[in-house]
């Protein structure tokens, strides 16, 4: 007599494109063996998800089981669909495209289209615990589109002053062309400036997030736009459990090369969010100019050992990450003197840490990172 599987939950793939929506409804049993039990084709626009969450439920054969949606993160495409979902109190992952190309690449597969990756993403969300996907706040997405505008107008300006350079250093320059982009440079500095307002003026709707970006701004080096970016690009620093999480989003993670006799470089993987390594390069530069206790102690330590600046500059600027999220987190007031409990008032910092984090060979930036915070 042939014994029927015990199915364990229900997960559904989405592979999104700016007009279709391929969708794969896949189950995993208690053996760990993933069926496809259908898929289906449809249109990426609003009135066309309630015919896509029909098919899903007629194609449910026990309907008191778990489900799962899994997608991709594919630019805004896949925001409509996923919001849906959310709203519906769907338990909705958005994954990035990296790494579902890399498991798609483990399962073996050589050919490529919208139906074999729906497929692997539903395969992946039955086979993985996925983070469960969290939608940005109003403020905070309104944020987020202020400041990622800031920084296009930033790089447009950067590219025509670059323009402007090359012109006017060269044999035969054209002052016509000198005084459009001049106009064009004088328009980005108008639209930033209306940016910047723009920014205020939603902050003071929100008293909320308007005390914790402050709370933040008190870290010497760290401004508006600077602090905007992080809680924009983080979400509020939601989704992180631990700083390492964080840490990784954010590209700043540790990788090692290393192999039997051989050594490489030790370097930051920049596996994450650029706009967050981007928006801190001048603020680590201001924190060790003007004297942050912390980073400016850290910059000495790093730049002693490897004698290479902007490697003591990133440890900062991983740093100043690491420190807005625990003030961040604990809602609490910056002190840039704050001496552990019992410590005496007399001793420096450097006095009170003693020789635990004193830096060695194979003390990585990871290390360096945690043993500064524990004295935070």
């Amino acid at each position: 007599m042939k014994v029927s599987a015990i199915f364990l939950r229900y997960c559904v793939g989405f592979d999104i494109s700016k007009d279709s929506v391929q969708v794969c409804l896949s189950v995993i049993d208690t053996t760990g063996k993933v069926t496809i039990k259908g898929t289906t084709k449809g249109s990426n626009k609003a009135s066309s998800f309630g015919s896509l969450q029909n098919w899903i439920s007629k194609n449910l054969k026990q309907t008191t089981l778990p489900i799962c949606y899994v997608m991709e993160s594919t630019g805004v495409y896949h925001e409509a669909l996923a919001w849906y979902l959310f709203s519906a109190d769907g338990a909705v992952s958005i994954i990035l495209p990296n790494k579902a190309k890399h498991y798609l690449k483990s399962l073996g597969h050589k050919s490529k289209n919208d139906k074999i990756d729906a497929q692997g993403l539903a395969r992946m969300g039955l086979e993985q615990q996925l983070p469960l996907w969290q939608p940005l706040s109003k403020n905070i997405y309104g944020l987020r589109m202020l400041t990622r505008q800031h920084q296009r107008l930033q790089e447009l300006k950067n590219q025509s002053e670059n323009q402007k350079h090359s012109i006017v250093y060269s044999q035969l320059n054209d002052k016509f062309i000198i005084k459009q982009l001049d106009k064009l440079i004088a328009l980005y500095d108008q639209q930033m400036v209306a940016i910047k307002k723009a920014i205020e003026e939603l902050l003071i709707t929100d008293p909320v997030l308007q005390a914790g970006i402050d709370r933040l701004c008190a870290i010497k080096g760290l401004g508006l736009l600077s602090v905007a970016t992080l809680i924009a690009e983080t979400n509020g620093f939601t989704g992180f459990s631990n700083i390492r999480q964080l840490v990784s989003f954010a590209g700043y993670d540790v990788v090692e090369n290393q192999s039997g006799q051989r050594v490489g470089k030790t370097r930051i993987s920049k596996k994450g969010n650029s706009r967050i390594r981007r928006i801190l390069h001048m603020p680590a530069l201001n924190a060790v100019r003007f004297g942050e206790p912390a980073c400016a102690a850290l910059y000495e330590r790093v730049y002693e050992r490897s004698r290479i600046k902007m490697k003591a500059y990133v440890a900062v600027q991983k740093k100043l990450l690491t420190l807005c999220f625990s003030l961040w987190k604990n809602e609490a007031i910056y002190q840039p003197n704050h001496l552990p409990p019992g410590g005496p008032a007399t001793k420096s910092k450097n006095e009170i840490m003693g020789q635990k984090i004193v830096p060695t060979s194979g003390t990585t930036q990871d290390q360096l990172a945690v043993a500064e915070l524990s004295y935070m």
